[in-house]
């Protein structure tokens, strides 16, 4: 049972409502994701057809690059290892860790000065 579209939503405030995915769309869709290992590959489809397995390939290397570049951040951000992969924990973590480092950075430019030494202009950029 559906309800019924609340006021200012739905076809009728002119924007077109998208098309519900299929039942082979949303399966596709997971297995794209990593959440579903298929049995079977597309045995309903010929090759060529729309929805094909070539046809996810480019979205499941690209979820896959970006899983592995999150897996790469919890190796290198202190604090992260062993933590679920909540992309935003990741994220929020290893902008604090890169905040800190610049701080860091900036103290060790401020030290060297002190003991008389210089930092090229270039390198003290940050």
């Amino acid at each position: 049972m559906s309800t019924p579209p609340r006021e200012g939503e739905g076809p009728a405030n002119g924007l077109d409502e998208k098309p519900r995915l299929s039942e082979h769309e949303k399966k596709a869709n997971h297995i794209a994701s990593g959440e579903l290992q298929p049995l079977t590959r597309w045995h309903s489809q010929k090759p060529g057809e729309s929805g094909a397995e070539t046809d996810w390939k480019p979205e499941q290397k690209r979820r896959q690059a970006i899983r592995e570049g999150f897996d790469r951040l919890t190796e290198l951000v202190p604090g992260l290892e062993g933590l679920g992969r909540s992309e935003s924990v990741v994220l929020k973590k290893t902008v604090d860790y890169m905040r800190a480092q610049l701080v860091e950075r900036q103290r060790l430019i401020g030290r060297i000065e002190e003991m008389g030494g210089q930092v090229e202009d270039e390198k003290r950029r940050t």
